[in-house]
């Protein structure tokens, strides 16, 4: 029993940092929390705040997170955005999307001024229809570095939203003030859903197919012989070899193929497995493990499913 009271030394210098980490990072609970920390007067509303202008963050050098939502145009003039694990420094005029408690750092960061920031805490969607739907905007999930880059048309139209949620917060809040300020948030992510989709069309032309990318890391996988040793290949593997976040990819190959990422990978595996299955010196459960399969009888279930045949019953039919 006494055993038992004892820590491994390297367990608790990890439990130490952890600590460390989680003492030096400010969290900030409400949307007056964030605009005391800017050096800013309450909000006109508890549970939604309007940051326009502001060229310095006052608590800069510091990781942080928030309960809040949080849709923001910037123009860097200098200095680095840290978002999950991603820097970004670019200058361009973009929007970027940051879901509560996703932890941000900003270093030296200087922006112009035609900036903003909307900070929505998530009790302020209560009762609205986002507080759902906001789940299926993915792009809350990208990397910063997958920023919205806005044409001027596009800045235009945003910032036309932005200051019709401005014109209400501003004005005297009354019982339909939530919904009014809510339907404008909602048309500024239905936009952001579409300027998006133009994003990915011209990142396509510019950077070649993203599933030729997506299928050469795959091969990688196939050629190396690592896939026993690993289980299946995920698609959070693959998109940090693309240098690229998981929702990110699973989108744009969406876009390109009509398929998500994992059924690509699915499709792949089965063709692999189709063509490791006509070697008559391999058995279908080497295969299955060879390729990641832990489970026979998933791998058999997934050959069916996409080709139609068991895997038994496509190797009896190869040796008709």
């Amino acid at each position: 029993m006494a055993n038992n009271l004892f820590i491994n030394h390297d367990n608790l210098q990890s439990l130490i940092l952890q600590i460390v980490v989680l003492l030096n990072m400010l969290h900030f609970e409400s949307v007056n929390d964030i605009r005391s920390a800017c050096n800013l007067p309450p909000a006109e509303h508890p549970l939604i705040s309007l940051i326009a202008g502001l060229k310095t963050c006052p608590f800069d050098g510091k990781e942080f997170t928030t309960n809040c939502y949080m849709i923001s145009y910037k123009k860097f003039l200098s200095g680095v955005m840290l978002y999950g694990r991603t820097s970004y420094d670019h200058s361009n005029g973009c929007l970027s999307f940051i879901k509560p408690r996703q932890v941000m750092q900003f270093n030296h960061l200087d922006l112009e001024e035609d900036n903003f920031t909307i900070c929505i805490h998530q009790d302020f969607l209560i009762g609205h229809h986002l507080y759902n739907d906001i789940e299926k905007y993915s792009f809350f999930d990208y990397e910063v570095s997958e920023a919205l880059h806005l044409s001027p048309k596009e800045e235009q139209t945003i910032w036309e939203l932005f200051h019709k949620i401005e014109s209400e917060y501003n004005n005297n809040l009354d019982q339909y003030s939530q919904d009014i300020m809510l339907t404008h948030i909602d048309s500024i992510l239905k936009y952001a859903s579409r300027y998006y989709n133009r994003q990915f069309i011209n990142r396509m032309v510019s950077s070649g197919k993203t599933v030729s990318k997506f299928n050469e890391v795959l091969a990688l996988f196939f050629e190396d012989g690592i896939l026993h040793n690993i289980s299946l290949p995920s698609v959070a593997q693959i998109a940090e070899r693309l240098n690229m976040s998981r929702p990110y990819l699973s989108d744009l190959l969406k876009k390109e193929t009509g398929k998500t990422a994992i059924q690509l990978i699915h499709l792949s595996l089965i063709k692999e497995a189709k063509n490791r299955l006509r070697n008559q010196g391999q058995n279908i459960s080497q295969i299955a493990y060879q390729l990641g399969f832990d489970n026979l009888s998933y791998f058999s279930r997934l050959f069916k499913k996409e080709t139609g045949l068991s895997p038994i019953e496509f190797k009896k039919q190869l040796e008709k």
